[in-house]
């Protein structure tokens, strides 16, 4: 069995301001994201890790870099790893998103699976990249353990996934930043073995998605 340790990105400027980052927009780590880094990477120094894949976004990088340096490992960065594209919602509020493109927005809240904003992709879309990838990753670490450090939509796609759970239905799982998610993956078939565990971010402030 291959394991998988999946990390959402540390806080982020626009994570605290509530704005929608995505598959382009970006910004940095807040003071909190910085320290949340560092304590994901004190965890992950205890654990036999063989390779280290992040998202090549900004705010991922941020997050790896101190978990490269405790682990000794070199980054392999994939593109397709990066978060939902939300094309014209990227760097808005979903107050500002409401306001500006009220009738997309309705479809965006009611998690139509086939919605795509304008330039960006459906969630069916982004579901099918995700899967695939880190299928591709899972049969890469051909049983070892592997660090995947990407984004809180990446998660949410997974878990929905795993745990047979629509995509038009709403989240009831928590997706914390930061946060480290193992996964098993064995013939073709993945199994949750641990979710949202934050015990070393005691002394930092995790916020969900």
């Amino acid at each position: 069995m291959s394991e998988i340790l999946l990390v959402r990105h540390a806080e982020t400027v626009w994570n605290a301001e509530g704005r929608i980052q995505g598959y382009r927009a970006d910004s940095a780590l807040t003071e909190i994201g910085r320290a949340q880094a560092q304590a994901l990477a004190r965890r992950i120094a205890g654990e036999s890790v063989d390779v280290l894949y992040s998202s090549d976004a900004g705010r991922t990088r941020q997050t790896v870099a101190p978990i490269a340096e405790a682990t000794q490992l070199p980054i392999v960065l994939d593109g397709s790893l990066r978060e939902r594209n939300y094309g014209i919602f990227e760097g808005r509020t979903y107050t500002e998103v409401e306001r500006d493109f009220p009738q997309d927005y309705e479809r965006f809240r009611t998690h139509d699976p086939h919605f795509a904003a304008e330039g960006g992709e459906s969630a069916l879309q982004f579901r099918d990249r995700v899967i695939e990838a880190l299928e591709r990753l899972a049969r890469q670490a051909q049983g070892g353990r592997a660090v995947v450090v990407t984004h809180g939509g990446v998660l949410g796609a997974i878990y929905r996934h795993v745990m047979d759970i629509p995509l038009d239905a709403q989240r009831s799982f928590s997706i914390a930043n930061a946060g480290l998610n193992r996964l098993g993956f064995h013939a073709g078939a993945w199994r949750i073995i641990a979710w949202g565990d934050v015990s070393h971010l005691s002394e930092t402030r995790s916020q969900g998605l």
